[in-house]
């Protein structure tokens, strides 16, 4: 329990009523937790996430964090109550005017390298942080040990995710290559390995189910779609018309993770629903769409399968890329090649897709366990009179 992060849990008037704040160290898995909690909305004012202060909410909250952080109620408990007002604002950073230009000018290079909008903001915000907390010190004169200094006195004490040191690591290396000058060498820079943390996977069973339990027609064709061809949430939601093919069962999927453009399988089963909600919404150029038009947002999608899962009795967390999930590893247990499905994800490399073997179960449920063996064996001898039960005392 101890290795896990902390969520502190505190109370506040917000928006006329009482609240339960949510609060713990940036981390995006945290993140993906708390987006579980249908009723919990983020605000800009409190920099906190926040839920009706309810006891059936607290409950929801112990069960939705557990084995992902340690919930620290005791404040939550307290006879103070926060107050939107009083909520303490954002620190400003202690920087000179010249690293506010040098951060500023390797923003700059960063979005020259064409890297996506949430890499480019990761990166300098890290950078920030490493240059402010060795304020003291010039860039010149910082070496790996400073970073590793970093490391344990900020991540370490935050209890940031190993994703997330593995980020900072990559933003260093790219600093180091915009500015050359510090004493800081690449090549002794090193990530720590990955989780090797298996997927979770629903059974085409659950997925049907969650399907059933999804009553709105625009809601059902989101939850459907993103199964049948292993979207991930953001291709959904970029997807437009003009990309989905009806004659040759197609779906386009442009400038995907990577900029990677690939084709992914409109399934059979999901033309009659599809029509139907084509003909009900009419959307005019993106697939599902907001008001006035706009394109739907992630937490909306994210909120509607939190509910479908609850109407289906599906306890274990669910998101998006769930489906996305199950949908390879279904394909793997249908016999599909590792290859094909490659092709079908957008993986760039091929061990991304490998996961998917150690979660299909078609050939080790073909596996007889060698207790079973031993019993079937033993039943058999001569020597036992009777049948062999591992009941029987």
């Amino acid at each position: 329990m101890s290795n896990l992060p902390i969520v502190t849990l505190s109370k506040a008037n917000h928006r006329k009523e009482h609240q339960i704040l949510i609060e713990f160290k940036h981390d995006w898995v945290l993140i993906d937790v708390v987006k579980h909690l249908p009723q919990a909305r983020w605000s800009a004012t409190l920099k906190s996430w926040y839920i009706k202060n309810t006891p059936n909410n607290l409950k929801k909250i112990y069960d939705v964090f557990k084995g992902h952080a340690h919930v620290n109620s005791d404040h939550l408990f307290s006879k103070s109550i926060t107050k939107t007002q009083e909520f303490p604002k954002k620190q400003k950073r202690q920087l000179s005017l010249e690293q506010r230009d040098l951060l500023n000018s390797f923003y700059k290079y960063l979005k020259g390298k064409r890297y996506s909008k949430s890499t480019v903001e990761t990166y300098s915000f890290f950078i920030a942080d490493f240059i402010e907390f060795n304020q003291s010190k010039d860039l010149i004169s910082l070496t790996n040990r400073d970073v590793e200094l970093f490391i344990e006195s900020v991540f370490i004490k935050r209890n940031y995710s190993i994703s997330t040191q593995r980020q900072f690591i990559s933003a260093v290396k790219q600093f180091i290559i915009f500015y050359p000058e510090t004493q800081i060498s690449n090549l002794a820079l090193t990530r720590p390995k990955k989780s090797k943390k298996l997927p979770t996977v629903l059974s085409p069973e659950e997925i049907i189910a969650i399907i059933q339990c999804t009553r709105n027609l625009k809601h059902r064709a989101i939850i459907t779609l993103l199964y049948s061809a292993g979207l991930r949430i953001g291709e959904l939601l970029a997807l437009k018309l003009r990309d989905i093919s009806l004659t040759r069962k197609q779906i386009h999927i442009q400038s995907g993770k990577g900029r990677k453009d690939r084709y992914a399988t409109l399934a059979e089963s999901f033309l009659p629903l599809l029509n139907n909600y084509m003909s009900t919404y009419e959307p005019t150029y993106y697939f599902v769409e907001g008001a006035k038009g706009k394109p739907y947002t992630a937490s909306s999608i994210r909120k509607v399968l939190a509910r479908s899962c609850k109407a289906a009795g599906i306890h274990k967390p669910v998101t998006p890329h769930t489906l996305r999930h199950s949908y390879a590893t279904h394909l793997l247990e249908n016999g599909v090649g590792l290859r094909h499905i490659q092709e079908l994800l957008g993986h760039a490399k091929p061990e991304t897709t490998m996961i998917y073997t150690h979660v299909a179960r078609k050939d080790l449920m073909d596996i007889t366990s060698p207790l079973d063996m031993a019993v079937k064996q033993l039943s058999k001898s001569d020597k036992v009179e009777q049948k062999f039960l591992l009941s029987r005392k």
